[in-house]
């Protein structure tokens, strides 16, 4: 089972500001999910889970826009928030008090209800930024990632401000997305989703 929520609400780095509508994903069943992302308002992110288990919150990068939300949220839920260390610097400006509960790793696996989900690393957007893989994650068996500001339809995610780097988000996306099979759904961190089909074709690499 995945859900969308959205929250709208303030990006900000290197001195810019920005209005942005964030997705946020619930991935689980009727008992138990991950949260994957939590931006600007916790509320209607925790109406979403309606009172079900909150295994973790995991968070695909650093950046204000997709952590804002964290800790209010786990005060609601009580549930561990999970980071790649490589983004420690961006949570401390958000966070300059307190520490995620966890570290996230690639290839590590996170358990919720009958479902795995994996971790990738793939740095560029930022230095920790993560994706998260699910096999068999849709109604026909085919799988599913969750991108957060890597992979967006229609190419990579943003890259020219601070600790970001166009080279390495194009790798990490040839190296450890685009291995993937071609309908592999791409839930992404702002917009539409699309496939890794679709934007094999969008950079010319199919």
């Amino acid at each position: 089972m995945i859900e969308l929520v959205n929250t709208t609400g303030i990006f900000a780095l290197d001195g810019g500001e920005w209005e942005v509508t964030n997705n946020i994903w619930l991935v689980g069943n009727d008992r138990e999910l991950i949260v994957i992302d939590a931006a600007h308002d916790a509320a209607p992110i925790v109406e979403a889970i309606n009172g079900r288990r909150v295994k973790a919150i995991a968070l695909t990068h650093g950046h204000n826009d997709h952590i804002n939300a964290a800790m209010a949220l786990q005060d609601v839920v009580d549930a561990p928030i999970l980071l790649h260390p490589d983004d420690l610097m961006l949570w401390q400006v958000v966070y300059p008090d307190s520490q995620p509960d966890g570290s996230l790793t690639h290839g590590g696996i996170l358990k919720v209800a009958s479902t795995e989900i994996g971790v990738i690393h793939t740095p560029g957007h930022s230095p920790g930024g993560c994706c998260f893989h699910v096999v068999g994650a849709t109604s026909d068996g085919g799988d599913a990632i969750f991108s957060g500001d890597t992979l967006f339809c229609g190419g990579p995610g943003a890259t020219g401000r601070s600790f970001s780097d166009y080279d390495t988000i194009v790798a990490s996306i040839r190296r450890k997305l685009f291995g993937l099979p071609a309908e592999t759904i791409v839930h992404t961190g702002h917009g539409d989703s699309t496939t890794i089909r679709a934007e094999l074709e969008a950079l010319g690499l199919n």
